[in-house]
């Protein structure tokens, strides 16, 4: 098994959940100091694509060294 293969899954996990908490209408609504809501599933956005990023960073170096 891939080195980078299980950030990725557990990142398209991330990411799908921040955008069915609403990480879509962020430019259509706006961010409000007191809209929490927004924030969180933007953060989370975030962390989930970051996870995709680092995952497949780590299976193209893997697969370089095989």
């Amino acid at each position: 098994m891939h080195k980078g293969i299980i950030p990725v899954i557990l990142g398209t996990a991330v990411t799908t959940t921040g955008l069915a908490l609403g990480g879509i209408d962020v430019k259509k609504r706006g961010m409000n100091k007191r809209d929490r809501n927004i924030a969180i599933s933007a953060g989370i956005l975030g962390l989930g694509l970051a996870h995709v990023i680092l995952g497949s960073i780590d299976l193209c170096k893997t697969e370089d060294n095989i």
